[in-house]
């Protein structure tokens, strides 16, 4: 197994990746964010990684989602995620769930983190209930056109931090897909191989007029 994760051993020693294998998480949404989440994290060594999705794949998502391919039109999102894990990474236990998130708390399947990869404002405040309920942490991502958001909750509310409406998506530039999940699962790893991590902070990110990519950060309330 340690052959396999040899760069990663490098960075924090067997120890560590040994600590990962005892991990589990859960992605809730395995479209754009949550197909890159599983690429990146699926191939980490996390020892049971559980995908929640309902939702079946389109022509329109795959520019994005990046475990999909021409072909797969019709097919649970979250089973095809799983697949790809386990035939990428035989160390990682990969469980899908064909249900929404609602339906898969009721199955009351501990874990050590949740990860957001959805797509609406509702789910999120779902996540962030259930999350404090068993004093879980969470971290947020989000994306729209080329700019995005990320934040590691354990203290704060998403619900007093953001207004949950509904709200039709605009348009998406796939790169910062790929980006925003990148940071979240940069996040997950340091959290779960225990090291510090910034946490109840909100990062924005986007492109300006030039260009150029700015990153914010603001301090979020505790809850």
């Amino acid at each position: 197994m340690m052959k396999y994760f040899h760069r990663q051993v490098q960075l924090w020693g067997e120890e560590t990746q040994t600590l990962l294998q005892n991990k589990k998480i859960a992605i809730v949404g395995a479209g754009g964010l949550g197909s890159s989440l599983a690429f990146a994290l699926g191939a980490s060594g996390i020892g049971e990684i559980h995908i929640i999705d309902f939702d079946e794949v389109s022509t329109h998502n795959i520019h994005r989602q990046i475990a999909f391919k021409i072909g797969d039109e019709g097919k649970n999102k979250a089973t095809i995620n799983a697949m790809l894990i386990e035939q990428r990474c035989p160390f990682v236990k990969a469980v899908s769930h064909e249900c929404n998130f609602e339906e898969w708390c009721k199955k009351n399947i501990a874990v050590d983190l949740i990860i957001d990869a959805t797509d609406n404002l509702h789910t999120r405040g779902e996540i962030d209930s259930y999350a404090k309920s068993k004093n879980l942490p969470w971290i947020y991502g989000s994306v729209e056109a080329f700019h995005g958001q990320v934040c590691f909750f354990e203290n704060s509310s998403f619900r007093d931090a953001f207004k949950i409406i509904s709200k039709a998506p605009a348009g998406i530039a796939a790169p910062i897909v790929m980006h925003i999940a990148s940071l979240q699962a940069n996040l997950a790893l340091r959290y779960l191989a225990g090291l510090s991590v910034k946490k109840d902070w909100l990062y924005y990110l986007f492109f300006n007029h030039d260009g150029e990519l700015i990153t914010q950060k603001f301090a979020l309330p505790k809850a």
